[in-house]
């Protein structure tokens, strides 16, 4: 069978994206998880993430919120949003030393919750492939020999091949040469690219495993739960698609789904399910 690895993003971001993150690990419907450590969930839900035996990484976020690192908070109070990053990435604008500090203190914030390294990292909007910030991603492979990077430059998008382009021209390709070489990629292809419309997510996800190379592949996906009344909203604009995923992946869609597709789901444990 085919295997496939499943990782949500963005926990810590929201308490509703915490909440079903929790729910899937526990349902042992994810691979891994991807955690922004500068958003407010982190440190408060770490504990009970780490509880659920799944498989932990640092999702490197440098486009919302604030930073840690004071040399990158001096640069920018409040972190740009994904096209300015993308604009001075490539006019060759960003402070690297500030891009460095700022990675050093998001795994610094990991490990202090967490009380472990993470098991891989990515980027928040890929930013982690990025020119200016893989240089600091490649130079923390030296100091890390068993950290895995997610690799973003083969990238399966039926449907959305423009953007997946864009994900692997913007740096995806650049790093993952890299990677591949270092025996140091997460994954050999990557899929999960959409346009967070309103669709069935279910769709989506047919159309991702039919095209699932026989080496299998890495879907990144973002779930959250319902929110709770009176719980406080952060701006997301991509709420209601992270509610499809959620309901979606906690079917038995899902799992009527991978098994149609002769697909096995890797799970924490190292094991398929």
């Amino acid at each position: 069978m085919k295997i496939l690895l499943l990782c949500a993003d963005d926990f810590g971001l929201t308490p509703a994206i915490d909440r079903g993150i929790l729910a899937l690990a526990a349902q042992r419907r994810l691979s891994a998880v991807s955690c922004i450590v500068n958003a407010p969930g982190w440190a408060a839900d770490a504990a009970a993430l780490l509880a659920t035996g799944v498989r932990c990484g640092l999702h490197l976020n440098l486009t919302e919120g604030r930073a840690l690192s004071p040399a990158l908070a001096a640069h920018w109070p409040v972190l740009p949003g994904l096209p300015r990053l993308l604009a001075l990435a490539h006019v060759g604008r960003l402070p690297q030393q500030a891009m460095a500090d700022e990675l050093d203190l998001q795994l610094a914030a990991f490990e202090r919750a967490a009380g472990q390294p993470p098991d891989h990292l990515d980027g928040h909007q890929h930013v982690h492939h990025l020119p200016g910030v893989r240089q600091a991603v490649l130079a923390l492979l030296a100091q890390r020999p068993g950290l895995q990077v997610r690799h973003t430059g083969k990238v399966l998008a039926p449907g959305w091949r423009l953007k997946g382009r864009l994900i692997a021209g913007t740096g995806g390709r650049a790093l993952g040469r890299q990677l591949l070489a270092l025996g140091r990629a997460q994954n050999q292809h990557l899929l999960g690219v959409h346009d967070f419309a309103d669709r069935p997510f279910r769709t989506l996800m047919q159309a991702w495993l039919a095209s699932l190379p026989p080496t299998g592949g890495l879907v990144f996906c973002h779930p959250a739960a319902p929110a709770l009344p009176g719980e406080p909203q952060a701006a997301d604009p991509i709420a209601h698609s992270r509610r499809r995923e959620f309901a979606y992946l906690a079917s038995s869609d899902f799992a009527n789904d991978l098994a149609a597709a002769g697909v096995s789901l890797q799970t924490s444990s190292g094991g398929s399910s």
